[in-house]
């Protein structure tokens, strides 16, 4: 299926608008609700627990098919630390020293967020390797994902901290970095560069990769991808003439990237600048990326 002209310009315009208040709404309800399960257990007071919304929702580069929210409740007393003298895989963890004593152990605060979480939702689903999962409410909250993590701290070679995410310590023993806060914050500094351009090119790449879902074309891929390829994008790209070029351009310039010729797509990154995009346990390949490049194209009918 192919696009004509006139749609694929009304459907850009369309993905340009970031989240309407109702949604932000939405959001509001789904944090208020984690943080009044924080608040009122017992067992967490003055744990000092940060509650913050995280992923495409806080970014503002959700879209219509985004029905869940990312919301991490973060342990800041206990943690944990990893050397950038090992590069971009930080597999190796380590207490900070002269750090937390308590007796809050991964396995003990994801228990206890669990029955937190209890306390203000009956159909809280616990057995999902990462998150929580709470059901959404219509018409009033999205369903929501909650993580329990702890405060995270990259060392440089000279034991001073570089950057500050968070581990998430999976039930089958694992454990995630993630870096949110640098992921926010360099998201809004390349969406003021590009005249709020970035944003908008990442909706639409992402409705475009739910409408070839739908159509059979690709596979569902996860939405933080779509985010991190338009990340990549120079600033210049994304700054050309209308919307439409600009998006063009945008494709253009990520299938050379990806060219089996003339690309380096092992240089790419995330939004947060820490990880490779394509380094090892990642939930996405190199050739997912080309797939979902090429029916993109072809879909709006660029030529």
């Amino acid at each position: 299926m192919q696009l004509s002209p006139e749609q694929r310009i009304a459907k850009l315009a369309r993905w340009k608008n970031p989240p309407s208040a109702a949604e932000e709404q939405r959001l509001e309800r789904a944090r208020r609700m984690v943080t009044r399960a924080v608040q009122q257990h017992p067992q967490f007071a003055g744990l000092g627990l940060s509650v913050e919304a995280k992923g495409s929702w806080a970014n503002n580069t959700n879209v219509s098919s985004d029905s869940d929210v990312d919301i991490k409740v973060e342990f800041t007393q206990r943690v944990y630390q990893g050397s950038s003298a090992s590069g971009m895989n930080f597999w190796e963890l380590a207490l900070h020293p002269n750090s937390y004593k308590g007796p809050w152990t991964p396995e003990a605060f994801r228990q206890e967020l669990g029955v937190a979480l209890k306390g203000v939702s009956s159909a809280v689903d616990a057995t999902h390797n990462v998150a929580f999962y709470v059901p959404d409410v219509p018409g009033s909250r999205p369903s929501t994902d909650v993580v329990p993590c702890f405060t995270y701290v990259l060392q440089s070679g000279w034991g001073r901290p570089t950057a500050q995410g968070t581990v998430v310590f999976t039930k089958d023993g694992k454990h995630i970095v993630n870096w949110s806060h640098q992921q926010l914050i360099n998201g809004r500094e390349k969406n003021k560069r590009t005249g709020h351009r970035y944003k908008f090119a990442v909706r639409a790449l992402k409705a475009i990769e739910n409408d070839l879902v739908q159509l059979g074309e690709i596979k569902d891929l996860p939405s933080y991808f779509m985010e991190c390829l338009i990340y990549n994008v120079p600033d210049s790209v994304l700054t050309t003439d209308s919307l439409d070029t600009a998006f063009k351009g945008a494709l253009a310039n990520l299938r050379q990237q990806f060219s089996f010729w003339l690309g380096n797509s092992d240089a790419l990154v995330e939004p947060n600048e820490i990880k490779k995009l394509f380094q090892s346990g990642q939930k996405w390949k190199p050739d997912d990326a080309r797939q979902l490049l090429d029916a993109a194209w072809h879909y709006l009918n660029y030529g």
